[in-house]
């Protein structure tokens, strides 16, 4: 009897861990992703777009219309199947109303209105508190203040993580929606963007040809660092949904681990092989602590490449054991840096396996080709 309840229950764990892996928020019931008829799946990262910055001035609202026109050439250029928004899609500490969701909405615009689905995880700055220019202040320096005709509330507080989300999943999630992003399970939060999507082989229609695994990985309202409940959570939802490893697995987070300052090329040096990437004009900021991500990665030979922002004068790929460490290309035009503006991209084709990437640039070239291999 105690064999049987023992069975059952790990029955049911299992069924549970299908539906966390798989990010279901509420009802919904999102069409599947499937690699394209040729079979292949090409994925477009935007990065570090940081809407919102300065609005009360000139300068805040020319760089979102920057961003605007990054995104759309991409994606023209591109046409991809999937869109990710790897974090910082809004300088909340720069956003100076309570709720973030306006801006949020325009990062996410140019897939929507391209029909292309899309998934986003946090950033540092998504859900940081909003720092009050100096200027604002009355002249004993109590608020509130001398809010700007152009700003409709001012506000300390910024947008919760969970409300964003959520504000993206209402609007654009459900069966006809294309928003694929997900809350996660409660028991990880406050590090809410922990989910993962299947995309569906063009041979086998019903079997997953490849895993995409979505992590918060911190900063802005709470430490920047992927936790050991995060780990731990990321090993049952791998070991139920591949236990073999057959299927490939590519992972997405925006600060990078520790790992990758270990792999990095020195700093403002020429990327040598075998590293592949452009622009190398600062150190990695890594995340506060690792506390076994990489290693449950690398002791999986299905992860293919991990993909992070954060450092956007950054775009490099190195490898890291059996598995690749890339940056994405600064996309938006908010944020610190002059360099050129560009978007990773990323290819998987089913058969025979493989996974390419490079960067499109603004101005519509292309360089840094990488099979991630």
């Amino acid at each position: 009897m105690r064999r049987l309840q023992y069975r059952l229950a790990a029955t049911l764990a299992a069924l549970l861990a299908g539906v966390l892996a798989f990010g279901a928020a509420g009802n919904r019931s999102p069409a599947p992703l499937r690699l394209s008829p040729d079979g292949r799946f090409k994925v477009a990262l935007f990065a570090d777009l940081h809407y919102g910055e300065n609005a009360w001035t000139d300068w805040g609202p020319a760089q979102d219309a920057g961003s605007d026109r990054v995104m759309a050439a991409v994606l023209d250029a591109e046409k991809p199947d999937f869109v990710v928004y790897l974090g910082d899609l809004v300088t909340a500490n720069n956003v100076p109303i309570p709720n973030a969701t306006l801006y949020w909405d325009r990062a996410t615009s140019p897939a929507r209105r391209r029909g292309i689905p899309w998934a986003t995880v946090f950033g540092n700055h998504d859900d940081m508190a909003f720092e009050w220019p100096m200027e604002w202040f009355s002249p004993d320096g109590v608020p509130p203040v001398h809010c700007p005709p152009s700003v409709s509330d001012c506000s300390f507080r910024g947008t919760p993580r969970v409300d964003l989300m959520m504000a993206e999943v209402d609007r654009d999630g459900g069966e006809q929606g294309l928003s694929r992003s997900s809350v996660g399970p409660e028991k990880l939060w406050p590090g809410v963007s922990n989910y993962v999507l299947q995309v569906l082989s063009r041979e086998k229609e019903q079997d997953p040809a490849l895993l995409m695994y979505f992590l918060d990985s911190g900063g802005g309202s709470y430490p920047e660092v992927i936790s050991d409940a995060q780990v731990r959570w990321f090993q049952t939802q791998s070991q139920f949904l591949n236990p073999d490893g057959r299927i490939p697995e590519l992972v997405f987070w925006h600060i990078p681990s520790t790992a990758y300052a270990k792999v990095a090329p020195r700093a403002k040096s020429k990327i040598r092989r075998p590293c592949v990437g452009s622009l190398n004009r600062e150190g990695v900021a890594p995340q506060q602590a690792e506390w076994g991500m990489m290693d449950s990665l690398a002791n999986r030979p299905s992860v293919k490449a991990i993909f992070v922002g954060h450092n956007h004068g950054l775009d490099w790929c190195c490898p890291y054991d059996k598995l690749w460490l890339c940056f994405a290309r600064h996309t938006g035009h908010g944020g610190y840096g002059g360099w050129p503006r560009g978007s990773r991209i990323v290819e998987m084709s089913e058969n025979p396996f493989s996974v390419e990437s490079w960067i499109r640039m603004e101005n519509g070239t292309t360089h840094s080709h990488i099979v991630l291999g």
